[in-house]
């Protein structure tokens, strides 16, 4: 007796067959290899990096589309540094303390919310410094270049704007050049305006201006360029700080916007930037 063979469904033409599971498995660990995670030395941020390294896979800053930056602004802001310039999107969790420029931190779902994310494209300050020494030093700035006493005898300083003095003698603790991202730091703390993140403008902001008395500071065109001349420098010695970058007895100051360097940060989209500086205006 002849045993017949069973049917198999036959496929229809254009009809797609499921795609084998190490296949799936391949496009899953693709998108996951994507991600670098990077982290500052806290406890809280190790740990998340652990846990989100082991869930997502891992891959090198160099080869990864998107940085994940574990941590508070400070180590966000380095990681922009450290990328700036890459083409590398920087999404940042919140594993310190105020986190203003850092999402919220959750383990889950984190493809789909850097899918969704909204990307913001910052432009840093350029920082050319002088010191007394004859030295010429560069650096960018996130947030701002900032000038303060580096004494007990308050600074005297000179602003020239675009190669016209605008102020002949600034006597001060300090005064500082702000972008819109770096509005609501140190500027803020400083009684200086909050600036939204699509301004083109920068905030030049006094740290107790002791002469002229009612000074309050400017607000300029992204396009202008920023001299500090350091009136009487060895009486009244005066220290520059590009972010982090800072530098001793400085004789004078040159900032501007990067013509060329860009970093991008990305948000969620309920989180933005955008909204969180409307948001502080109205804090109290």
């Amino acid at each position: 007796m002849q045993t017949r063979r069973p049917m198999l469904p036959r496929r229809r033409r254009g009809q797609n067959l499921p795609a084998p599971i190490g296949r799936d498995r391949e496009a899953m660990n693709t998108a996951a290899n994507s991600i670098a995670f990077v982290s500052s030395d806290t406890t809280d941020a190790k740990a998340a990096l652990e846990s989100l390294s082991a869930r997502y896979g891992q891959c090198s800053v160099a080869e990864a589309a998107v940085v994940v930056a574990l941590g508070g602004d400070g180590f966000l802001l380095q990681t922009l540094r450290d990328t700036m310039g890459t083409g590398k999107k920087v999404y940042g969790m919140n594993r310190g303390t105020i986190g203003f420029l850092m999402n919220e931190y959750r383990s889950g779902g984190l493809t789909e919310r850097l899918a969704a994310a909204v990307a913001e494209t910052i432009r840093p300050l350029e920082m050319l410094a002088t010191t007394s020494d004859g030295e010429h030093v560069t650096a960018l700035a996130i947030n701002e270049v900032a000038l303060w006493r580096q004494s007990y005898q308050t600074a005297k300083i000179r602003i020239s704007i675009d190669d016209q003095v605008r102020l002949e003698e600034l006597n001060c603790d300090g005064v500082m050049i702000a972008t819109p991202a770096g509005s609501t730091a140190y500027n803020l703390s400083a009684h200086g305006p909050i600036l939204p993140l699509d301004a083109p403008l920068l905030a030049l902001t006094p740290v107790s201006p002791f002469r002229p008395r009612r000074w309050r500071g400017a607000l300029l065109s992204n396009k202008a360029t920023v001299r500090f001349d350091i009136m009487e420098p060895e009486k009244r010695p005066v220290n520059a700080a590009a972010d982090h970058t800072e530098v001793k007895a400085v004789t004078s100051v040159t900032v501007r916007e990067s013509p060329t360097a860009t970093a991008t940060l990305l948000f969620d989209p309920n989180h933005s930037w955008n909204e969180r500086i409307l948001a502080e205006q109205f804090r109290y």
